[in-house]
């Protein structure tokens, strides 16, 4: 498994829109990090943020 996963990587492995993770992306709702043009998603810091998720 990937350790960086792309937003359509993330969009199958959420199952959320590609048009909702990209605007959560922009707005600093879940962790990314943007290179150039293209965002990426760390597979473990999308994990424990899933989990804190469930806490709210």
């Amino acid at each position: 498994m990937d350790k960086w996963l792309t937003l359509e990587e993330l969009t199958a492995y959420l199952k959320l829109s590609k048009t909702k993770l990209y605007g959560m992306a922009q707005r600093g709702e879940i962790p990314a990090a943007k290179i150039g043009s293209q965002w990426r998603f760390d597979r473990e810091e999308i994990d424990a943020w899933m989990k804190s998720q469930g806490n709210k």
